[in-house]
């Protein structure tokens, strides 16, 4: 064969082989939502989708699976704590980014590079020695008659510290891809550092900084042992940040391999997992619909 003839089979065999590879990926998501939906048949023929989507009543040993408050304690403690995370995140980054000195982003990235690689039951110990008490003892009376500490509010706080080095990082990645050009032209024409940082840089990173939040939701969704050890694992629906809730992936960290015996038992938690996959799958898809449309608005 010839040197012509063997980088053209080279190219057109690495081209396959990627095509393969990228088929394999997208085909590995589908293969996990059919399995986790196998395993769930028993207890969708047994009981209605309304009925475990929105009864509150979770008592296995009477046959009464309803997975409400734990769909509803999964959404609480994520959403709040992206809301925690993410001012802190990108003020934090954009200070990186537009003010900091080059020592100090020496200083920065090996710690936010240390935090990330923190295990989870490190920040769940943390979480259990000093933001519970804190809830319980302090900040709690202020606002409840009672709470253990063990709270939605526990959750949201720890979850929300786990995912600030990942926040950051990516915001930094993506206000760094900012013109410069763009930073220039603006204080030219008599812009402050403050309005150049509000009205160029940030309108022109929204859709990167968009996609880093849904990253890091993607990723809170899931993250398991940190929030068992502070949220309480109570089965009911909570009413307010201090009350106790029990996330999907925490009633699947605890329970998955125990009273199997109980009829339905492990296909309710099979469901459980395919839940947190759906709705997983459902605000990826949602937010990349989003992302398109503001795409255009918000790129210069």
């Amino acid at each position: 064969m010839s040197r012509l003839k063997w980088r053209i089979f080279k190219d057109k065999f690495a081209e396959k082989y990627m095509l393969l590879i990228t088929v394999a990926s997208i085909l590995l998501l589908f293969l996990i939502g059919i399995g986790l939906y196998a395993k769930s048949i028993p207890v969708l023929d047994y009981f209605p989708l309304s009925e475990l989507l929105f009864s509150s009543q979770w008592k296995p040993l009477k046959g009464q699976f309803g997975f409400l408050p734990f769909i509803y304690g999964t959404l609480s403690v994520t959403m709040l704590s992206v809301m925690f995370a993410l001012p802190i995140s990108l003020l934090t980054s954009l200070y990186i980014t537009e003010k900091s000195h080059r020592t100090m982003k020496k200083i920065i990235f090996p710690v936010l590079d240390i935090l990330a690689g923190i295990p989870s039951i490190i920040y769940g110990v943390w979480g259990v020695l000093i933001i519970v008490p804190w809830i319980s003892d302090y900040l709690g009376p202020k606002f409840s008659d009672f709470t253990s500490g063990y709270s939605v509010l526990a959750g949201g706080i720890v979850l929300g510290v786990m995912i600030i080095p990942i926040l950051i990082s990516l915001f930094v990645e993506v206000l760094s891809n900012v013109s410069q050009d763009l930073k220039d032209a603006s204080i030219s024409l008599g812009a402050t550092h403050w309005q150049t940082s509000k009205f160029v840089v940030l309108r022109r990173a929204f859709p990167g900084i968009l996609a880093a939040i849904v990253l890091s939701i993607s990723k809170a969704f899931g993250e398991t042992i940190a929030v068992v050890m502070v949220c309480g694992n109570v089965p009911a629906k909570p009413t307010s940040i201090l009350d106790s809730c029990y996330p999907l992936p925490a009633l699947i960290a605890n329970n998955y391999g125990e009273m199997l015996s109980i009829p339905n038992y492990e296909s309710a938690l099979m469901f459980a997992a395919l839940i947190l996959f759906m709705i997983i799958l459902i605000f990826n898809v949602g937010a990349r619909i989003i992302l398109q449309k503001v795409e255009a608005k918000y790129i210069l």
